[in-house]
């Protein structure tokens, strides 16, 4: 009997401290369990900012760039370093080239040459105006007659004999060594407006990559150059006190937040071309530049990369605060 009720405290302790060591390890699992979970959640935080990125959208354009000028940041690209048709995106450098050559309050004369360029702006033989309103009112309404004419009024002033080719072939030579000096490796230009040379060969050749570039240089060193730009429709005066009315050729003018500057450009070779900077935020501006889209398409291609950039960077501040 006494052997019996032994064998029955030693079964009974047993069970007990088998019952002790069965919810310690219960406790270690739960506390393991426990612990990963937190582990996943605390690096599960970093994470929501490696998965917030620019909206995948689709255009029509052949090739696209969107550069935050800020940061310095590339936040949509499309066959960015293909070679393309510009187009009227030449007379941005070709008005660059000429506020850098003399003061933009000089005066420029309109000349018989100058109104035989494509296209009738209703500038006058003979007409004076100071460069500035000549650079303003040409980029506005994408002037050919208006950029020729101050390419021949600068460009003259180096010439003993001038000579309407020689004088814009040398301004020409200076747009390509701009393009040189800014390193847009992959811009070159045949004339100053950007109109096709030929069926076959456009007036200028650049990337998405370039434009964007050249739109950066110029808001940090000639912010006032692409002013005018941003207006839809530009009324300014000669120096003969002749008004004339400029309309925006970039017909979403309106329609971009803190629109800081634009350019159009369309040729049969180059088709639609459209290059924007725009300041969604105080002090950081974003330019997005599309290639090669259609006439139309090219400001739908724009509505749909500045919508995606505006939606990128809402979700950019959600995610920092």
């Amino acid at each position: 009997m006494e052997t019996e009720n032994k064998f029955s405290i030693e079964d009974t302790e047993i069970k007990f401290f088998s019952s002790i060591f069965l919810f310690l390890v219960i406790l270690l699992l739960l506390s393991l369990l426990f612990g990963l979970r937190v582990g996943r959640r605390d690096t599960s935080l970093p994470g929501a900012t490696t998965l917030h990125i620019f909206p995948v959208i689709e255009i029509e354009a052949q090739a696209a760039y969107v550069y935050d000028v800020r940061t310095k940041t590339v936040l949509f690209a499309k066959n960015e370093n293909e070679r393309l048709s510009l187009a009227s995106l030449t007379k941005v450098m070709a008005a660059l080239v000429a506020a850098e050559t003399t003061p933009t309050y000089s005066t420029i004369v309109i000349g018989q040459d100058a109104i035989k360029a494509e296209g009738d702006s209703g500038l006058r033989n003979g007409e004076r105006w100071s460069l500035k309103n000549l650079l303003d009112f040409s980029l506005v309404s994408s002037s050919n007659d208006g950029m020729s004419a101050v390419a021949l009024a600068l460009g003259a002033l180096e010439e003993l004999t001038p000579q309407s080719n020689e004088v814009l072939g040398d301004f020409v030579l200076k747009m390509n060594e701009k393009a040189s000096e800014l390193d847009l490796k992959n811009t070159y230009f045949f004339n100053i407006t950007g109109l096709d040379e030929t069926a076959e060969k456009g007036g200028a050749y650049g990337t998405a990559k370039d434009m964007t570039m050249l739109f950066d240089y110029i808001l940090s060193s000639h912010n006032e150059l692409l002013e005018a730009t941003k207006e839809s429709v530009l009324v300014v005066s000669s120096l003969n006190n002749v008004s004339h009315k400029a309309k925006n050729t970039n017909l979403i003018v309106n329609e971009i937040p803190g629109l800081i500057a634009s350019k159009t450009g369309y040729t049969d070779i180059g088709g639609g071309n459209l290059v924007v900077a725009f300041d969604p935020e105080l002090g950081r501006p974003i330019i997005v530049t599309i290639l090669g889209s259609s006439e139309k398409g090219r400001f739908e291609d724009m509505t749909k990369l500045v919508s995606a950039t505006m939606e990128y960077i809402t979700g950019e501040l959600t995610t920092n605060h």
